[in-house]
């Protein structure tokens, strides 16, 4: 066994393992350090991958190289796309995933993975010399060198669990705290704070009357989250469930909360208002006579429920009981109540955009250590810290995605730019160019990318150019083919939609809401033999790709214009160019931003919070200068 590696990174969460795959493929000797193997890529929270912007993020690792996507796949026990009744640019897909399943392939990957080593531990400490880490001793006081370290810590860092009154240190339900490191980087000068997140209780399937809930069923098209040409959706499908709360539970959760430890003071830190717990919805929304609560599964042959809307810190007993006030629940077992967790994180303005800390050289820091939650977030950010981390030790360029690159890159721009000042989560809002952003063209926009780093593999590369050649010829035939009225007139009546006057293009019926490539292909046979040239794999993939830029052709030109010129501001560099603190022209609290950030260009310092369009233009006026 050797100790010395290029890369060691800590933590085998969603963010860990990203991260470690990501560095092993790119050629780099890597270490990946976890408390516990059997728990690689645990699903800490709900059995879910993806959903409202989170997919996008997921199709991005998968478009990049990475194995989120894949792993979903190959473990969903449900698999949707939510919002179809909006736009194609806040189309999300979304899985059930089977959490053994998940856990059991994520490690049956990083253990055949060349380069790739695994090591059974707790890290207490970083090995820094000369303001540069270069390796981590652990609790059985081994000492690993390295050349680049990636945090990822989750919410190991001084974790203490709430149920009630009872407090719990631990990272998880069950599982040990980690100790030293926080209390170390904050002597290195880091800004730590603590957060708050919550978990709802786990039911018993044989105990619910599921006759009583409205059932949820997925969809069994060719939508799935992974670029390759795989079969997905293996395991047997199952269905969610929903049911809503009642005034009965609510009264029983209100007297429960002078036991809370949300509203006793026992909870100081930061918690998420996107996702709040049962407590804070009957306080915040007093209102409301009931709250909508989903009921998903957690694998294919387990009994194990997850009650998604019902997070809870409140004592076991105020759990049990407000939940048998719901019809379905009245019998109910659960497994495990729900529980709060407090734990640390950082100030990721900290960071720089390769997620590299300003403080440490070669520290990179990914996941809920940044202040984000979510499996996705975590994921997208490791994917970079360990590309960054390879190109660090290797001599190699840095790598940053743009805002208008990906939800990745928007996710990081804000951490790094802006900080947090709650759990960080990913929503399509958060997006300026939501448009260009899309999931179906996540491989359009990447997968070139990850294939120039040495990670995206050719077998991915072939099947993109593979794509685009038959997206682009479909494209090309619509725009070329011309219409005559006579002939499509009364299809289009069948059809529903108004018939031609005169002759035109294909592409300009396709723009119709009523009419598709499928279905305009059984009224035009020219157009049916193009499609037929498309592989059956991948056909229908291919034709929803070309028909989304031909209907929206016009908005995502106009907002790739816009883009565009915001990037002329993105290629002006200021970094080391102003001591802010001597402008007396800017405003106090650009001042004060602006040196805290020290932002790499123009662009990213009008993101600051606090810089105003006035604060910009003293800074061009200078450069000018």
């Amino acid at each position: 066994m050797d100790f010395k590696y290029d890369i060691i990174v800590v933590g085998a969460g969603h963010a860990g393992c990203e991260a470690a795959a990501a560095a092993a493929n790119m050629g780099s000797k890597t270490l990946l350090i976890t408390m516990d193997m059997g728990k690689i890529a645990q699903m800490s929270c709900n059995p879910a991958v993806g959903g409202i912007a989170k997919g996008q993020i997921v199709r991005e690792i998968d478009a990049l190289g990475g194995y989120m996507g894949i792993v979903t796949d190959k473990t969903s026990i449900q698999f949707r796309m939510l919002n179809r009744s909006k736009g194609p640019a806040m189309w999300s897909p979304r899985a059930q995933s089977d959490r053994n399943r998940y856990s059991e392939y994520w490690r049956g990957i990083l253990e055949n993975l060349p380069n790739l080593y695994i090591w059974q531990d707790m890290v207490r400490e970083l090995i820094v010399k000369e303001g540069r880490v270069c390796g981590v001793k652990t609790f059985m006081d081994v000492e690993f060198a390295a050349k680049s370290v990636v945090l990822t810590n989750g919410t190991f860092l001084n974790g203490l669990l709430h149920i009630g009154k009872t407090k719990l240190r631990g990272g998880r339900i069950s599982e040990p705290t980690a100790t030293g490191l926080t209390e170390q980087l904050i002597n290195f000068g880091f800004r730590a704070d603590r957060m708050k997140t919550g978990t709802p209780v786990r039911i018993d399937g044989r105990t619910v009357h599921f006759e009583e809930m409205g059932e949820q069923p997925g969809e069994h098209d060719f939508h799935k989250f992974s670029y390759l040409d795989h079969t997905a959706h293996n395991l047997k499908q199952l269905s969610c469930w929903t049911t809503y709360t009642n005034e009965a539970c609510h009264d029983i959760l209100r007297e429960g909360l002078p036991d809370s430890p949300l509203y006793n003071g026992q909870i100081e830190s930061i918690g998420p208002r996107y996702c709040p717990s049962i407590e804070t919805k009957i306080v915040t929304f007093a209102d409301k006579t009931a709250h909508q609560l989903f009921l998903e599964p957690e694998g294919e042959t387990t009994q194990e429920y997850y009650l998604n809307g019902f997070s809870s810190s409140l004592p076991l007993q105020a759990q049990l009981r407000a939940l048998q006030q719901i019809p379905a629940f009245r019998d109910v077992h659960i497994y495990r109540p729900g529980y709060a967790i407090e734990y640390d994180f950082f100030d990721p303005t900290q960071l720089h955009h390769t997620l590299e800390t300003k403080l440490v050289g070669n520290l990179f820091f990914a996941g809920q250590i940044n202040g984000t939650t979510g499996y996705e977030e975590a994921g997208g950010q490791g994917l970079i810290a360990g590309i960054n981390a390879h190109q660090s030790c290797h001599g190699g360029t840095p790598f940053i995605l743009g805002r208008d690159e990906a939800y990745i890159g928007v996710l990081i721009d804000d951490l790094v730019t802006k900080g947090v000042d709650e759990p960080y989560r990913m929503f399509t809002s958060r997006a300026e160019y939501r448009i260009l952003l899309r999931q179906d063209d996540a491989d359009m926009r990447l997968t070139e990318k990850g294939y120039n780093l040495g990670l995206a593999q050719k077998d991915r590369y072939d099947l993109l150019t593979e794509k685009k050649a038959f997206r682009d010829a479909i494209i090309s035939f619509a725009e070329n083919y011309s219409i005559k009225a006579q002939y499509i007139n009364e299809g289009l009546e069948k059809i529903g939609t108004t018939p031609l006057s005169h002759g035109c293009k294909l592409k300009d019926l396709i723009l119709r809401p009523q009419l598709t490539l499928q279905n305009l292909s059984e009224l035009v046979p020219a157009l049916k033999v193009e499609l037929e040239k498309v592989p059956a794999s991948r056909k229908e993939e291919i034709i929803e790709a070309a028909e989304i830029l031909i209907k929206y052709s016009g908005y995502i030109k106009r907002e790739q214009i816009i883009a565009d010129k915001i990037n002329r501001l993105e290629n002006i560099r200021i970094k080391d160019k102003f001591n802010y603190n001597n402008i007396q022209s800017l405003s106090t609290e650009a001042r004060q931003k602006l040196t805290k950030i020290d932002p790499e260009t123009i662009a990213q310092a009008s993101r600051i919070p606090g810089i105003s369009p006035s604060d910009i233009n003293i800074l061009l006026v200078l450069l000018g200068r």
